[in-house]
């Protein structure tokens, strides 16, 4: 016989043991009643089926999670002082980042305990995603919050998540606070220097949670021929000529983004006419095409975009994944360099080796897994929340 609660969330029978082990989502199907008067966006308790008190969070009845927790401590009170508190450990927690790159995240939703919010740092500039309804009600203030702490000069929204419509949000972009850049705004990583698109372009702009592996898969790219397909601006073919590749080739559909990666091998001190070719096409496509013709690379990059966004595109996705993986590995010189990765959540690392090891056997070549490669640091991961791990990566040699 449970009781309601007039303000707060009460759950149903054996549905609290992840609230109680830290982590921050509660679902629809593990409420038992929630309370009338509290509005959507607003902060909630999450109670147990007998009535203990567990966490505090914020609640929104259109989102599959009903409640995103934001404490687990009672005395806990969610104002300005607390959030400004949050921002600032989420900031401290990424010093010593500057030294390597003026591009990084500076908030990684629940991963940094505010469920629904990423920003990220591009010099003097913040791009901010209100992933959820409480988020999107208090962007204005947090932006504000942010331009205090950090000192940047203005917050850029770039709130075009899947994940808002499953909250009842639009798309939603555009300067917050502050002002906005007149042009693509400068970054340097490891010494090298990229231009960001603030207000488009993929994500944020820039994908610095690749930052460690672009490194990594240069390192094996001395005086290689090398392909980076799903190039988008180029990053790792930058880094590549950078250890010594004799040529790249980028591969992208989309024009624009190849036109950038050309800039970018140019201001930072490469001819693109001579060590480089940029390809506008599918990438499936043109790999078959490759492949029919017997063109070889020494070192292969796939970095693709997410192909899984929920689960019942799983099947498709991984049959996306054998198929691209074996591609590059008919395209590849004997003992070639494969570097792959998935940013889809949903593929575990684990699956994701899997699928490359079925690409193997249909490839009927020898791989070696040299490197197992995630995330980087300012993406970090919390351990009560699996699900912030999304981004795998292998780099294989390939017999």
């Amino acid at each position: 016989n449970i009781q309601p609660s007039e303000s707060g969330v009460v759950l149903q029978p054996e549905r609290d043991k992840p609230i109680r082990q830290g982590h921050p989502w509660v679902f629809s199907g593990a409420i038992h009643s929630l309370p009338a008067s509290v509005p959507d966006g607003e902060m909630v308790d999450v109670l147990s089926p007998e009535g203990e008190w567990l966490a505090r969070g914020y609640l929104n009845r259109q989102s599959q999670i009903q409640v995103r927790i934001l404490s687990w401590h009672k005395e806990a009170t969610i104002d300005d002082d607390f959030w400004r508190t949050r921002f600032a450990q989420s900031i401290a927690r990424r010093a010593g980042l500057e030294e390597v790159t003026s591009a990084f995240r500076l908030i990684n939703g629940e991963n940094d305990y505010v469920p629904g919010l990423i920003v990220d740092r591009y010099a003097d500039y913040l791009v901010l995603q209100a992933g959820t309804l409480a988020v999107d009600q208090r962007k204005v203030k947090f932006a504000e919050m942010l331009l205090e702490l950090t000192g940047c000069k203005g917050v850029i929204e770039r709130s075009e998540l899947t994940l808002r419509k499953q909250e009842g949000l639009e798309a939603a972009s555009g300067l917050i606070a502050g002002e906005a850049p007149e042009a693509a705004v400068e970054v340097v990583e490891h010494g090298r220097r990229f231009l960001v698109e603030l207000s488009d372009g993929q994500k944020t702009g820039f994908y610095s949670d690749q930052r460690s592996n672009r490194m990594r898969v240069a390192s094996y790219c001395a005086g290689k021929r090398v392909l980076n397909a799903f190039s988008y601006t180029g990053a790792f073919a930058v880094h590549a000529l950078a250890a010594g590749a004799s040529h790249v080739t980028n591969i992208d559909t989309s024009a624009d983004a190849l036109a950038l990666a050309e800039t970018h091998l140019r201001i930072n001190g490469f001819d693109p006419q001579s060590c480089s070719e940029q390809v506008t096409a599918d990438v499936f496509e043109a790999l078959r095409k490759w492949r029919d013709s017997r063109r070889q690379f020494d070192v292969i990059i796939l970095d693709p975009p997410k192909f899984v966004q929920h689960k019942g595109q799983m099947e498709r996705a991984l049959r996306g994944y054998k198929d691209i993986n074996l591609l590059a590995m008919k395209l590849l010189t004997p003992n070639g360099i494969l570097a792959t990765f998935s940013c889809s959540g949903l593929v575990s690392a684990d699956l994701f080796q899997k699928v490359v090891f079925g690409a193997a056997v249909d490839a009927n070549r020898p791989v070696q897994v040299r490197e197992w490669l995630r995330q980087d640091v300012d993406h970090p991961i919390a351990i009560t929340f699996p699900e912030g791990e999304y981004l795998k990566g292998l780099i294989c040699r390939v017999e």
